[in-house]
Order: C-alpha cells, then sequence, then structure tokens
C-alpha cells in the first residue's frame, strides 16, 4: 500500500470529482493521503476532510506565500484546531526566495513563531523551501533540541550536501513528482546519496504531475510514479519503496488507523527486491560502532527485532518454495553463524528445492566454533559475503569491537582464504566510512585474498 505524504485536495482544483479522486487513489492502493494546510482557511477545510475518511490525515500551518495575509488571530485559531481534532502535523511552513509573494522580512519572521508554535504542539513540521535552504538550515540549526517531533524537507528539490545537514538535524527527505522531470539531476543524486529509511513520497497535489501525465491535473494515485522512479535509482522493488515509505509516514506522523499503529511484528524471513532474507539471530560476536541496528532493528520497512529466534521447521515453513526466489539470504541483524546448525538444515532444503543459498556473515565462524565449519558448507552455499571492514588489525578493532579482541580481523582473513576453497562465489565487503581506506580494502580482497570486492554505504542497509 502506498501513502502520499503531501497533497492538497482540499483546494477548489478538486471541488467538482473530489469523491471520484479519493475512489481512485483508494482503488490504486493509496491507503494514507496527507493534506496539508497552506492558509487558516485551507488548513480549516483540510481537518475537516479529514474527519470524514479514516485513510486521510491533516496538518495546519501558514505558507511562506501566505504570511502576509497572517492576523492577530490566525495562530489563536490553528491552536484550536489542533487541541480540538485530530492533526498529524504543522505545516506547510518555510520559506520562499524565488517567487517571494510575502516578503522577506515576514517570511522569516513566521517561519520562527511557527516553529515555536509546533513545537508548543508537539507536532511534527512539514517544510516548505525554495531558494533558501541555507537560511532554513541556519534556523533550524539554532533551534536544534527544540524541534523534538522531527519534521520532512516536503518536495526537496537541491543537492546531496543540503539532504545531509537536513538528515543530520532528524528531518525526513519527501520526494514530490517533480523528481520525474528531466532537469531533477540535483534531487536524484541526493537520493542516491541517502537512506531510505529517511524518505517520504509525495504528489504534491494538483501541482507538480509526474511524467508521463504532464499536462494533467496531479492527484495522489500518482504518487506511484515517485515510488516506481526511486525505486529504479535504489535498485530496489516498488512494494519495497511502498512498504519503506508507509512506514517511515507512520513513524514521523504517529496512525489514525489501528492497524497502522500496530507495531511490526518481528519477521523471520522478509524480501527485499527478489531476495528473501532469513532472521535467524540478533546476536553478534561483533559490536560495531557503524552498525545501523543502534538506532533501530528496522531495515527497508521490516523489523527484525527477535523476541524469540525461530526453529529450523519455523523457517522452512516460511520460506516455502525457495525456487521462486533470486536467492535466500542468511542475513537479518544478528551473525547467521552463530546458529550452524540451523544454517546447514534450512540451506539444504532451499539447494534441495531448488534455491541459491547466499551467506552474509562477519567470517567469524571458525572462531564462535573453535573449527573449521567450511567444509560444511560446501554444495549448500553458493555464494559468501564476509565482511572484512577494515584495512588493518588495528582500524577492526577500533571500529568493530570484536569478543575476540585483536585476533579477530587475522582471524576474518583466514575465513576468507578457506571459504574460496569450498565456496564458489566468496566477496569481501566493506563500509565506506570515514576513516576507512576502502582502496586498501579493495587491494586486500583482490590482491592478498583472490576474492571478490563491493563497498557498502554507509547507513543503507539491505
Amino acid at each position: 500500500m502506498f501513502v502520499d505524504s503531501h497533497a492538497h485536495l482540499q483546494l477548489p482544483h478538486y471541488k467538482k470529482d473530489l469523491d471520484a479522486v479519493l475512489i481512485r487513489s483508494v482503488s490504486e492502493g493509496i491507503d494514507n493521503i496527507m493534506l496539508v494546510g497552506s492558509n487558516e482557511k485551507d488548513s480549516a477545510s483540510g481537518v475537516k476532510l479529514a474527519l470524514q475518511h479514516d485513510f486521510l490525515r491533516a496538518s495546519v500551518g501558514i505558507h511562506p506565500h501566505d504570511v502576509k495575509t497572517v492576523t492577530p488571530a490566525t495562530y489563536k485559531n490553528l491552536t484550536a484546531l489542533v487541541k480540538k481534532y485530530d492533526v498529524a502535523a504543522y505545516g506547510e511552513i518555510g520559506l520562499d526566495f524565488f517567487k517571494n509573494y510575502s516578503p522577506k522580512d515576514l517570511q522569516l519572521e513566521h517561519f520562527i513563531s511557527q516553529i515555536d508554535l509546533a513545537d508548543e504542539l508537539a507536532l511534527p513540521l512539514i517544510v516548505h523551501i525554495r531558494d533558501a535552504y541555507e537560511e532554513c538550515y541556519e534556523i533550524f540549526l539554532k533551534k536544534k533540541g527544540k524541534i523534538k517531533k522531527g519534521g520532512v524537507i516536503h518536495c526537496f528539490s537541491s543537492d546531496s550536501e543540503h539532504a545531509k545537514k537536513f538528515i543530520d538535524l532528524g528531518f525526513h527527505i519527501s520526494f514530490s513528482c517533480s523528481i520525474t522531470y528531466k532537469n531533477s539531476y540535483k534531487q536524484v543524486e541526493a537520493l542516491k546519496n541517502i537512506s531510505t529509511d529517511i524518505i517520504l513520497i509525495e504528489t504534491d497535489a494538483p501541482y507538480l504531475t509526474p511524467v508521463p501525465f504532464r499536462g494533467k491535473r496531479n492527484e495522489p494515485c500518482y504518487v506511484k510514479e515517485v515510488a516506481k522512479f526511486i525505486a529504479k535509482i535504489k535498485g530496489l522493488s516498488v512494494e519495497d519503496v511502498a512498504r519503506i515509505t508507509a512506514r517511515n509516514f507512520h513513524s514521523l506522523f504517529g496512525a489514525k488507523k489501528k492497524e497502522d499503529a500496530a507495531e511490526i511484528d518481528a519477521e523471520i524471513v522478509y524480501k527485499i527486491r527478489n531476495s528473501l532474507y532469513v532472521n535467524l539471530t540478533n546476536d553478534c560476536t561483533n559490536d560495531c560502532s557503524f552498525c545501523a541496528r543502534s538506532r533501530s532493528f528496522v531495515v527497508k520497512g521490516h523489523n527484525l527485532k527477535l523476541d524469540n529466534e525461530p526453529s529450523v521447521d519455523d523457517v522452512i515453513k516460511l520460506i516455502g518454495d525457495p525456487s521462486k526466489y533470486d536467492e535466500v539470504v542468511f542475513c537479518g541483524y544478528g551473525e547467521p553463524l552463530i546458529k550452524l546448525k540451523n544454517v546447514i538444515e534450512i540451506a539444504k532444503y532451499v539447494k534441495q528445492k531448488g534455491g541459491k543459498v547466499r551467506i552474509n556473515t562477519n567470517g567469524q565462524g571458525n572462531m564462535i566454533h573453535k573449527r573449521n565449519i567450511l567444509p560444511s558448507l560446501k554444495g549448500i552455499v553458493d555464494m559468501i559475503s564476509i565482511s572484512l571492514n577494515a584495512e588493518s588489525e588495528e582500524k577492526y578493532d577500533k571500529f568493530c569491537h570484536s569478543i575476540f579482541g585483536k585476533e579477530a580481523y587475522n582471524g576474518v582473513k583466514s575465513f576468507i582464504l578457506r571459504a574460496k576453497e569450498v565456496i564458489p562465489c566468496v566477496t569481501v565487503t566493506v563500509v565506506d566510512m570515514p576513516g576507512i581506506d576502502v582502496l586498501a580494502c579493495e587491494k586486500i580482497a583482490h590482491q592478498t585474498l583472490g576474492v571478490g570486492f563491493r563497498a557498502r554505504k554507509l547507513n543503507d542497509v539491505g
């Protein structure tokens, strides 16, 4: 199911056929739509409309174009709406120095006032920025610590550097239908370089109709075009993008419907693209400083925080027919080779049923079991990805904090050398992050160890 995190269906553009637009949205799988307020009148209209349908949410706020219309009663009236009704966010507010429909000094004054009001009302922000990214950033930097509920930079149109700055301040980044346009190269580059766990998608309907529907009025069902575009750029399925962005939406704005509010159960097997991942344990022999699970156990919209470790029968039953997937991957948010017996039994089942098997491991399996375990994987594992993560013993110890101490790094390299004797495809991986010499790691993989190499992006798991 898809979420449109920013639309203006309360505007006159939909007066004649709003019911048809809503029916079309639901039939196309759009099950949450945020009706965004841009002035006092359409904030009230959006709240009223959202009361009539459980898949509609509403925000209130004054757009930078409209701050020149603010009266002494405006913020009192918006506050009253929030206190009386289910309002999900405050916005859209911000700065627009491209059109300057309101004077810059008024924009700045009311932007700051509304940030403070949103904080008082405990609402996340929906932020409009055009030709004012640095100015907005400086304001948020000064307000750091006061924006407790976070927010989203709506219709993001800047570059990777600005995206990172706002993400570091706790903001989500939302991509609208404009990312499908030919001149969207900056947004595309930003999209490539940020993690999916802070991405939202939107239409900004009735504006910014996507390719291939330019010339028509925009509406929520076209948010699927944004999802398709993001899926292509990020190497995901459209289903992945829908799931990820829906979870991000509910994480930021809360949930109106009970089924959205329910905490997602821990997943033993989970699909990304056309690969099926197996989550056997959350235990690990490393405590890596860069590991994303220190912040969250959610990967690509899947909750991997296990309450109990699954049995072999549990996993096999959930896998079903493994041949319909490109591969079955032992991964999860722990070290799968801790559960070696389970891995062997499940891998045998997958191979017998015509599937392919990959293991993602930290390479400490032999140290864990105090013997060479690799012969037991021969013939049942097609590929193995081993995290080297550093170019030296000192760096590995600094970043990975293995229970095996400084012996771990050489133990991992020994595991890699033995793995290539029994497993057809062996790849060394490293997280591309400050302090790690990726080129040196690649040289070790190819020249010293004689295996494949892949650099992984920091904070982009799965």
